[in-house]
């Protein structure tokens, strides 16, 4: 029935304004119901799944449905799972990677899970900070179950390995996990390998892993043939997440970044499909998922990469520190003369085969009177790869170096250290990261080219100067010949431009105190403080993703620079209902969370 309303003389106002009431009620609801953003699914909604649907995702990955309680829980009494024996247990593995690596939802870094169930009574615990289901995948259909079934339900879906993740990507609240730590296993290819749907085959070795191994894992079957691969410094880093966005190690100077390393892949991608990712399949997935960011094109699943000989390795741990009081001492200034001129002579030292890692501080507790005193100065430990005689050639080449800091700076003390390593596997047993974990920490990174090091000192002393504010710094020597001629197979892929022109990558961590949103801001204040006289030194430059400022300012250009448009067209392509999402990584501009809720913009 259609029913009309006409005016009349006698229609008052006020009887028109009930007469329309209803009618401005319902205009204002289909209004807001047409603004109202879209977000995804969240538990407690009826649009969050049902236990029945959750239990069918279970049974279709075959028992692999998790709903781990966070691992801090056992720390405090009223949670289900509340043990002090437990906790103890708990307590002593929180600063390990081992310990977060192998829990379902922790993290390495404590504010990426919002500090929400630390292993302290004192404070709170709720598992609002962590995902809440996991499905622990072995094998690719586990993968593609999770991804057909957060699709389905608008449940926001992450992936995680290890934890191992600088910039918060790999976990979330309100989601479902994929935890793909247990999709193992190695198959070395000796002499050759043929990618799938390739009419050629590549030379040289290859290995093939699944996604979940770990770098130790990785160079302990590769030792067993001689062999290794370009790498991460982590023994908990595992292939995925490292590959994905990059992947820098001792071995990139001379043989290439990660990304630069790899054969063909095996790929879950958004809509479920398992596909083979190489140079005559899915190219564009192949260059994008070199370089471009894990959780965003697609979820490796396994990855075949280039090895090489292991290589024998003759490594000088160079200390170069004064005394910032008490007799002796020096200043400040001279401390940061001695620094600025030490990474002046990286380039030259990376020219000549050395790469390694380099730590600057201003005021570290002195390693020879037990803390009492500060020491300013550098800490490095450069390696020197398959020279017929390693410790002529490492101490001719750091002679130079050292006697000339003896004689400008005499208060310094200079000494070096060498030895020598049959392969790389014993290198790394000495050298591997030895950082801890389980506390709340951000880090910040700037690539380094030969200009920025050497074409003006006054301004490399200035950047220095502000680069070192935070008291402890690094100057990695990890990029060089090597990365700047690679040749990714397929013809290129997405890693970062600037890292083909760098020397250094340069990285600053800052701590903060747990529970304390001020505190929270203002560590990435600093932050951003401490990279900006980077940025100004070389502002050409760029941002290694995966140890980055995750607020980095344009970070669509510092993280990928000319690369970013493309690969939002492939994201867009291959993603177009973004059921994978995270951030700071591709495409993710249409969303947005907030109070760990994800809209849409």
């Amino acid at each position: 029935m259609t029913c009309r309303y006409q005016s009349n003389k006698h229609t008052t106002p006020f009887l028109t304004l009930l007469i329309l009431l209803p009618l401005l009620s319902l205009a204002s609801l289909t209004h807001a119901r047409a603004s109202a953003p879209l977000c995804k699914s969240l538990p407690g909604t009826p649009s969050w799944p049902s236990p029945s649907s959750w239990a069918r995702l279970n049974e279709s990955t075959g028992g692999r449905l998790l709903q781990p309680p966070p691992p801090g829980a056992v720390c405090h009494p009223g949670q289900p799972t509340h043990d002090p024996s437990a906790c103890a247990a708990v307590r002593a593995g929180w600063p390990t990677y081992e310990f977060h690596g192998a829990d379902p939802v922790s993290s390495d870094w404590n504010q990426w899970n919002n500090d929400s169930c630390l292993p302290d009574p004192g404070y709170p615990c709720s598992g609002r900070g962590y995902p809440v289901f996991v499905v622990n995948a072995s094998a690719a259909e586990h993968v593609t179950a999770a991804v057909q079934f957060a699709r389905r339900y608008n449940v926001r879906l992450i992936v995680r390995s290890t934890g191992h993740d600088y910039i918060g990507r790999s976990t979330a609240p309100n989601s479902l996990s994929i935890w793909t730590r247990h999709m193992g296993g190695i198959r070395i290819h000796s002499g050759s390998f043929q990618p799938k749907g390739c009419g050629v085959s590549i030379p040289g070795d290859a290995v093939t892993a699944g996604a979940g191994t770990q770098m130790a894992e990785l160079y302990e079957a590769l030792d067993a043939v001689n062999s290794t691969v370009v790498g991460g410094g982590g023994k908990t880093v595992s292939v995925g997440g490292y590959l994905t966005g990059g992947g820098h190690g001792l071995l990139s100077p001379r043989r290439g970044l990660g990304a630069d390393q790899v054969l063909e892949m095996e790929v879950v991608a958004p809509r479920g499909a398992v596909v083979t990712v190489n140079e005559c399949q899915n190219e564009d997935l192949f260059w994008a998922m070199r370089g471009g960011g894990g959780s965003t094109f697609g979820i490796m699943t396994s990855v075949t990469l280039r090895t090489f000989p292991t290589p024998k390795l003759t490594n000088a741990v160079l200390l170069v520190a004064a005394p910032m009081s008490g007799p002796g001492a020096t200043t400040y200034a001279r401390v940061l003369d001695v620094v600025t001129y030490l990474v002046s002579q990286l380039p030259a030292l990376g020219d000549a085969g050395l790469a390694g890692y380099t730590y600057l501080f201003r005021d570290m507790p002195s390693p020879f009177d037990g803390g009492r005193t500060l020491v300013g100065g550098m800490l490095a430990s450069l390696a020197l790869q398959d020279s017929l005689h390693g410790r002529v050639a490492i101490a001719a080449l750091l002679a130079p170096i050292m006697a000339r800091v003896r004689a400008r700076w005499p208060e310094f003390l200079v000494v070096a250290d060498v030895k020598t390593y049959g392969n790389f596997l014993g290198w790394f047993g000495d050298h591997f990261d030895a950082s801890a974990a389980g506390t709340n920490m951000l880090v910040g990174s700037w690539l380094l080219g030969a200009e920025a090091l050497t074409g003006n000192t006054s301004a490399t002393r200035e950047a220095v100067d502000g680069f070192l504010a935070g008291g402890l710094a690094t100057a990695y020597l990890i990029s060089g010949k090597g990365v700047w001629e690679a040749k990714p197979r397929g013809g290129g892929n997405a890693v970062l431009p600037a890292w083909r022109e760098a020397y250094v990558h340069a990285t600053v961590p800052v701590h903060f105190a747990p529970l304390n949103a001020t505190a929270r801001e203002d560590a990435f204040a600093r932050l951003d403080a401490l990279v900006s006289p980077l940025r100004k030194l070389a502002p050409g430059s760029g941002a290694y993703m995966n140890e980055a400022n995750p607020r980095e300012a344009d970070w669509q250009r510092q993280f990928w620079g000319e690369n970013y448009p493309r690969l939002l067209t492939i994201k867009r392509a291959v993603d177009p209902d973004d059921v994978l999402w995270c951030s700071p990584c591709v495409g993710n501009e249409r969303w947005r969370e907030i109070d760990g809720v994800l809209c849409q913009v």
